[in-house]
């Protein structure tokens, strides 16, 4: 399988990020930008300073308005758009090849993974995995990033991750791909509650408490969804919880900080906050947990803060009020 050429679907912060670890890599990339202006900027003055600020771009990337032709595609869109993106290629573009899909949510009416969005989309694709803890700030300035590469045969994925892997930019083959992506887009939901614990003041124990019964919770996620628990002691797991939902770097937990000062979904839209991916994932989870019987009181909780139901206070007083069992 050849691997020398990148296609980076997304010219956002992550998009670009991803396009500068795979030209790092030694691949040349192509990325698909949003808008004529945002495309020169990219090409003359090495550059998307929109969402990376002054960060200087490898030269071995190229934008484009459109997709090129690659052995590598890279989709890395919002969650709720990745079915939208994906049918505006051409077939001809994904057939036969590696995706490597690099959102981090679940779809909103179908509760559909974005795996199964791309094989809804792009049957002949090859479906892989991108999750793990990484800022794009840090992987486009080359600051050492580790992060979880899952597909389904394990020499295509070993291959895949070769690939990428640069000096400073580490992707490591795994090979539960449901376990990966239950992960990522659950990790988005606690951030959220995490953020809100410290907007409301709770305290770093509260919100430690809260890291290790979210823990403990996706494990029964990805336990029913077919995935295995082990997985989340890993980049995917352990790694990506712990740094979202500690780092103010992160837009769910500075949105989760945002509601637990008392302000509404729609007062942090208004008020330009930065997409979080929690916010429209948290009520897919909640349908899928309750689809599935998994007990998750925890993405109720976050759902039911975020829908107006129950505020901080309510939902942390009921969270310390169920009935006392043993740890599982």
């Amino acid at each position: 399988m050849r691997l020398e050429t990148v296609s980076v679907i997304g010219g956002g912060a992550w998009g670009t990020a991803l396009a500068q670890a795979a030209a790092m890599a030694g691949r040349t990339v192509s990325l698909m930008a949003r808008d004529a202006a945002q495309v020169d900027e990219i090409n003359t003055s090495r550059t998307n300073v929109r969402y990376l600020g002054a960060q200087q771009l490898h030269p071995a990337i190229t934008a484009a308005i459109a997709a090129s032709p690659a052995d590598i595609v890279i989709l890395a869109v919002p969650a709720q758009s990745s079915r939208v993106a994906l049918g505006a290629l051409d077939p001809a573009l994904l057939a036969g090849k590696p995706v490597v899909l690099s959102a981090k949510g679940l779809e909103t009416g179908t509760l559909e993974r974005q795996s199964e969005i791309l094989l809804d989309m792009a049957p002949d694709s090859i479906p892989f995995v991108l999750s793990g803890p990484s800022f794009a700030a840090d992987v486009a300035a080359g600051r050492p990033t580790a992060v979880t590469l899952a597909g389904d045969d394990a020499n295509e994925t070993s291959a895949l991750a070769a690939a990428l892997a640069g000096p400073s930019f580490r992707p490591y083959a795994a090979d539960d791909r449901i376990g990966v992506e239950i992960a990522g887009a659950l990790k988005n939901v606690y951030a959220l509650a995490c953020g809100a614990v410290e907007g409301a003041g709770l305290g770093a124990s509260a919100r430690s408490a809260l890291i290790a019964r979210a823990y403990a919770e996706m494990a029964r996620m990805v336990s029913a969804m077919g995935g295995s628990a082990t997985t989340l002691t890993g980049l995917a797991g352990l790694g990506d919880l712990t740094l979202t939902c500690t780092s103010a770097q992160s837009r769910n937990y500075q949105f989760g900080m945002a509601l637990g000062r008392g302000q509404s979904v729609e007062a942090i839209m208004a008020g330009g906050a930065k997409l979080a991916e929690g916010v429209a994932t948290t009520p897919v989870a909640d349908a899928l947990a309750r689809s599935l019987a998994v007990e998750a009181p925890l993405i109720q909780a976050v759902h039911a803060v975020l829908s107006g139901s129950a505020d901080i206070a309510t939902v942390v007083a009921g969270l310390m009020s169920r009935p006392l069992k043993r740890e599982d």
